[in-house]
């Protein structure tokens, strides 16, 4: 008897200005049983104490990222901050799709942008929008993992990325993380269950 193949899965992007609360968020929805899979990005920069590599991220030198970028090996890719490079692999994405789950990203807001515009309807981009950008600075600076110049240069980069925030299938506001990862639920199930 032939096997049933199995149907692709689908993508979920989410995107937001660093410390808007995204990849908290992500984590939530990871345990809510929605066949999710996590889709580990690649990067040029260094690990932090508290990361994996394989888990957070697949962590590059930047001639290993360069290389993968030649062989055009990368769905999207970006250079967030000078010297330091961001990006999803191809083979990641498609080696989860193919188990029948669906793709999770936690990607800067042009990667999102970019996978939403490559998948189409097969995707279903969230904006995570902090409830304002002095909220924004007081959760960089709680952190206590950067510098003031680095949460300086991070807080300009955010002012920008909030232009694009139209251009996502939805803007969630995280001014309550319950709330927030509630709606995202909702949202999630909903996308899944429709027909493309």
């Amino acid at each position: 008897m032939a096997e049933m193949l199995k149907s692709k899965g689908k993508l979920i992007i989410f995107s937001a200005p660093s410390g808007a609360g995204k990849t908290t968020i992500l984590k939530q929805i990871l345990k809510k049983g929605l066949n999710l899979e996590f889709s580990v990005s690649a990067t040029s920069r260094s690990a932090r104490s508290n990361e994996i590599h394989g888990k957070d991220y697949y962590f590059l030198t930047f001639d290993e990222f360069q290389q993968k970028i030649k062989n055009d090996e990368f769905l999207e890719w970006e250079e967030v901050y000078e010297g330091i490079f961001y990006g999803t692999l191809k083979s990641e994405v498609e080696r989860i799709r193919k188990k029948g789950r669906n793709v999770v990203f936690d990607v800067d807001v042009v990667g999102g942008m970019n996978i939403k515009k490559y998948y189409g309807n097969e995707a279903y981009a969230f904006f995570i929008m902090p409830p304002s950008i002095e909220e924004l600075e007081k959760r960089l600076q709680n952190r206590s993992t950067e510098t003031d110049d680095k949460i300086q240069i991070r807080i300009a980069k955010a002012k920008y990325e909030l232009d694009f925030a139209k251009q996502f299938d939805v803007i969630l506001i995280n001014d309550n993380l319950e709330d927030a990862c509630l709606e995202a639920e909702k949202l999630i199930s909903c996308f899944l269950s429709s027909s493309i």
